[in-house]
């Protein structure tokens, strides 16, 4: 069942006096500067211009997210290892392309075959355990404060103690569990959660171990800075003083379900982009990991919160490369749960001790359904009525005993939506509308067990 939003505002704000800007490193004005080894950026030019052809020194500098000096310095190199050649210059000493020659050919070919990747210079792992230590979540100059939370839950919704729990949570940095049946709106709530941490971060595109690239920053799951902030990003950007591998995003939210298994939660390796994809919780640090419907994944809960407690408590990973390598990579975000299982069945006293807290997130009381309806037709366009509402409580959930759960009036009011588009009319609130959409959401669960010989029978 669908999940919607039970505040009673579209969106959470965000202060505008939060220091936004993390303190992105410097711009390296030399190779040494960047803490790569010089055959590695070698390796990234040759292997761009082979599948480039001629290549202005303007497009190195965007694909690889190097600044001109430090091209400059290795293409020198490989003109002098009659790897590359100048194969047009204009006038300014930055008008130029470069081409492979052929024995810079044959060896980009080999680089290729090693490792496919070509793209953003990676940053060092030292670097970016110093970046994500500098701009940890719990370090937040602007904590989560109660009207935030305030917002987010809604304070009909609230129960007792529930945002003073929720709160303690996200101050505290320890893990926090969300039950409660489905349609009670906790994967709204985790993801409402998010949205509270606040300012931006520094999230290198890739990041380099050994001769191993792993790949960090996902466009799907970092989020650019929001509109308000855009200016401030652009400017840092623009001044051309910063180190372009590093992205300014917003504190990741990553969300997985029932998809997530062990494998994902290593380093994979992607054969096809010649590197290693970072794992979730890796993608999450300076942010929020949400692992959602737990119980269902082919892990078993326990197993599962056994392997992310460890690392989370001590901060750190450890990930394995190939040939028994392993890393200590960064774990800094919060930890939320959420399941539709009673928690003493997914875990033992002692690893349910370890939880941080446990939140029940129930049926709405009776203020909070109203209050929600009306939000609900607000977003859906739909004029709301009092009257309707009052039949929906008493006849329909009253009379079936069904609990008020948050995803309900969206989804009423969206196959209300849908019966009208279909007739080619106005959405309205009715009595006649409202039984439609009630029962085309809960026939078919109310359907007797009895096969359809024996009905017809």
């Amino acid at each position: 069942m669908t999940e919607v939003d039970y505040s009673t505002t579209d969106s959470v704000p965000r202060p505008a006096d939060a220091n936004l800007m993390p303190p992105l490193p410097p711009q390296p004005k030399s190779l040494r500067e960047t803490g790569l080894e010089r055959q590695l950026v070698v390796e990234l030019i040759a292997k761009l211009m082979f599948v480039s052809g001629k290549t202005h020194l303007s497009v190195l500098t965007t694909r690889l997210r190097l600044s001109i000096n430090v091209l400059r310095e290795v293409l020198d190199f490989m003109v002098t290892e009659q790897m590359v050649e100048v194969a047009w210059r204009g006038e300014s000493e930055i008008d130029v392309q470069y081409q492979l020659t052929g024995a810079g050919k044959q060896r980009a070919c080999a680089f290729l075959e090693r490792c496919a990747y070509i793209g953003a210079a990676p940053v060092t792992l030292d670097a970016y355990r110093a970046m994500v230590a500098r701009q940890s979540w719990q370090a937040q100059e602007q904590r989560v404060a109660s009207d935030d939370l305030a917002v987010v839950l809604g304070g009909a919704h609230a129960g007792p103690g529930m945002l003073d729990m929720v709160g303690a949570a996200l101050y505290s940095g320890r893990s926090l569990l969300l039950y409660g049946p489905p349609g009670s709106g906790k994967s709204t709530l985790a993801l409402q959660l998010g949205q509270l941490l606040h300012g931006l971060v520094a999230v290198p595109y890739a990041i380099v171990v050994g001769h191993d690239i792993i790949q960090l920053y996902d466009p799907a799951q970092h989020q650019p800075p929001a509109p308000q902030h855009v200016s401030h990003a652009r400017q840092a950007l623009e001044r051309r003083s910063t180190d372009i591998r590093w992205v300014l995003c917003q504190r990741p939210v990553i969300h997985v379900g029932a998809e997530l298994d062990a494998d994902m939660l290593e380093l994979r390796h992607d054969a096809s982009g010649g590197c290693y994809q970072a794992p979730p919780h890796v993608r999450a640090n300076n942010g929020m990991l949400i692992i959602d419907d737990l119980g269902r994944q082919r892990l078993g809960a326990q197993e599962l919160l056994t392997r992310l407690m460890q690392p989370l408590a001590r901060g750190s990973d450890q990930l394995g490369l190939p040939g028994g390598v392993k890393l200590s990579m960064p774990f800094d975000n919060a930890l939320v749960l959420a399941t539709n299982v009673p928690p003493g069945e997914l875990f033992d006293p002692a690893l349910l001790r370890r939880i941080g807290y446990k939140v029940q997130v129930g049926p709405l009381a009776d203020s909070a359904y109203r209050a929600l309806f009306r939000q609900q037709c607000r977003v859906a366009g739909i004029a709301f009525d009092e009257q309707v509402l009052t039949y929906l409580l008493q006849q329909l959930h009253g009379a079936q005993g069904r609990p008020l759960l948050a995803s309900y009036p969206g989804e009423l009011l969206a196959r209300i939506t849908d019966f009208a588009g279909f007739a080619g009319c106005e959405a309205r609130l009715t009595v006649a509308a409202l039984e439609q959409a009630w029962s085309s959401l809960f026939a078919s669960c109310d359907m007797p067990s009895a096969s359809l010989c024996e009905r017809i029978a």
